[in-house]
C-alpha cells in the first residue's frame, strides 16, 4: 500500500495545481494521488479499477472483487481530465462525451461519487 497523502500535502499540490500555468510534475503526481485517496476513502471496495497513468490507480465500490487480470470495470482518464472531474471543474457527462474518460463495465459510471470536496 503507498503511503498515505496528508490533507496539508494533497491541498498544497492542488492549490498549486490551479495557481500554475505548467504546474510541476511532482505537484501534478501528488495532486492525483491525493484525489484518488479521497475517491478510494469515500467509496471502498474492489470492484472497479479507476486509473489515471501514470501517477496511480485505485479500486473502489462494494461488489465482486477482482484481484487477476484486466477487471471487468474499468475507469481510465489523463490527469488533467481527473482533477478536473475530482474537483467539480468538470462534469462526468462532460468529460465522457468528450471522450477523455474511457469507462468499461456496469460499475464504471462515476458520477454520483463526484466531485470529492478535497
Amino acid at each position: 500500500m503507498p503511503r498515505k497523502i496528508s490533507t496539508d500535502a494533497g491541498r498544497a499540490a492542488l492549490a498549486a495545481l490551479a495557481a500554475a500555468q505548467s504546474p510541476s510534475r511532482t505537484d501534478r503526481a501528488t495532486a492525483v494521488r491525493y484525489l484518488l485517496q479521497l475517491l478510494a476513502e469515500k467509496a471502498p471496495g474492489n470492484s472497479v479499477e479507476v486509473r489515471v497513468p501514470p501517477f496511480g490507480a485505485v479500486q473502489v465500490l462494494e461488489g465482486p472483487r477482482h484481484t487477476r487480470g484486466t477487471p471487468p470495470n474499468v475507469v481510465e482518464t489523463d490527469a488533467d481530465t481527473w482533477v478536473a472531474l475530482a474537483t467539480g471543474a468538470e462534469k462526468w457527462a462532460d468529460a465522457a462525451a468528450a471522450g477523455r474518460i474511457h469507462a468499461s463495465g456496469t460499475r464504471a459510471d462515476l458520477s454520483a461519487l463526484l466531485p470529492l470536496r478535497p
